[in-house]
């Protein structure tokens, strides 16, 4: 009874796609909205009521008022689809992805001409939102109709979100390098691991607590990141020609000491005074 109540007095706002991310946006949604959370997974009902959400079907988050797509870039056509189908005229449709080019452009070919859409892409993550939203960073690309004005507002007025207001294309070509990078190196030094953690340095511990915020997103947003992205590959080889060209540099200037102390019958000789 207290739900109906709550759906009677509130815009309605389906989740579809109930991982970390639907769960955070489930938390700060539900003082604000009537949350009905879907997944395919049996068991996101407890968590769903837990968060304030209503358990629901596809059919019943997919004909709220807004309906935020959380489910990986890589099912989202399929998702989607199915989703279509139930939206309501007027309704408003968001992702939440990490790439926006590709996304945008299936939203404006599948969903329907009636409902608005805005491709969004939170700059944050469970793990670095665990202390609140109030400061953090949202994208937001209108991709149909005016509903962006006001969805900017209540994210900056109601949550604290810093908006951007940009275009899908402008979007992609700056996460890959800013996106693109952080979870290059934090693959890369998690593969490198154990990392030190008894003699550090300020700017080292740093370096490990932004490793520290993506190290455990789900396999599918580091593929979305560097392979969804059309710039990322660019990027990404910039990167490793100027990292191999800097290492040649190194490797040709190596001084007299560094020399000496190369490992000599498997022990390391240094010049003695």
């Amino acid at each position: 009874m207290q739900n109906q109540n709550l759906a009677q007095l509130k815009l309605s706002l389906g989740v579809i796609g109930f991982g970390a991310f639907g769960r955070l946006i489930a938390r700060h949604a539900a003082p604000h909205f009537a949350v009905f959370a879907h997944d395919i997974a049996p068991d996101h009902a407890a968590d769903a009521t837990r968060l304030g959400a209503v358990p629901a079907t596809l059919a019943g988050a997919a004909s709220c008022d807004i309906v935020v797509i959380a489910t990986p870039v890589s099912t989202f056509a399929e998702v989607l689809s199915s989703v279509a189908g139930h939206c309501r005229p007027g309704a408003l449709v968001m992702d939440v992805g990490s790439v926006k080019i590709g996304p945008s452009a299936l939203m404006r070919h599948i969903l329907p001409e009636t409902v608005d859409i805005v491709a969004t892409h939170p700059l944050f993550g469970p793990q670095s939102a665990r202390n609140g939203l109030a400061g953090l960073k949202i994208a937001l690309c209108p991709i149909r109709g005016d509903r962006h004005r006001g969805l900017a507002a209540f994210l900056r007025r109601r949550l604290g979100l810093q908006v951007i207001v940009t275009t899908p294309e402008d979007h992609d070509r700056e996460a890959a390098t800013v996106q693109g990078l952080t979870h290059l190196i934090a693959k890369v030094l998690t593969n490198m691991g154990p990392l030190p953690a008894r003699m550090t340095t300020r700017s080292f511990d740093l370096l490990v607590e932004a490793i520290s915020m993506v190290r455990h997103d789900a396999p599918e947003v580091f593929e979305a990141i560097e392979k969804s992205n059309p710039y990322s590959g660019e990027v990404r080889r910039r990167f490793f020609e100027l990292a191999h060209r800097l290492d040649e540099d190194l490797q040709g200037q190596a001084p007299a000491l560094v020399q000496a102390a190369q490992p000599a019958s498997g022990r390391s000789r240094l010049p003695v005074p």
